[in-house]
């Protein structure tokens, strides 16, 4: 019978603990800057883990700038992407526009290691630059543990 209380209590009381959930990044080609922003300083904010399993493209890699790098870690699956920004298509007539404003923004968000592997792939560019698993992308952010794949 005590065992049936001190389990109900048990639970009873982790029932009452906010909710934490990873965030697992598997197909993200991005999207709106400021979405992104938003989205990265709310799961900052609630001090969530974010773990790249796939591709996080564009926007996406707006993560390393808003989340602690700490708090980030990359499967065998992942893959980055990186561009210069562009104007949304809605104003420019479908054309893609690239925006020096915009791309100045996305680089004041990386921390140092990003910048320091744009810089040594020739800088951001119309063209995508991706990082898959390996060194490179290891001397960003550490790998996941093994229980995250």
């Amino acid at each position: 019978m005590r065992s049936a209380v001190f389990l109900s209590v048990l639970l009873s009381l982790v029932a009452s603990l906010p909710a934490r959930a990873d965030l697992r990044i598997t197909r993200d080609h991005g999207g709106y800057v400021e979405e992104y922003k938003a989205k990265y300083q709310r799961i900052r904010a609630r001090g969530e883990r974010v773990i790249i399993d796939g591709i996080c493209n564009s926007a996406c890699t707006l993560v390393f700038g808003i989340v602690p790098l700490n708090k980030i870690c990359v499967t065998p699956r992942a893959s980055l992407g990186f561009h210069q920004a562009y104007y949304d298509k809605a104003w420019t007539f479908g054309i893609k526009v690239t925006s020096a404003e915009g791309t100045s923004d996305l680089m004041s968000y990386y921390p140092a290691p990003v910048k320091a592997w744009i810089a040594r792939n020739g800088g951001l560019t119309t063209d995508m630059k991706k990082i898959k698993n390996g060194r490179d992308l290891w001397q960003i952010v550490d790998p996941c543990p093994e229980e995250f794949f």
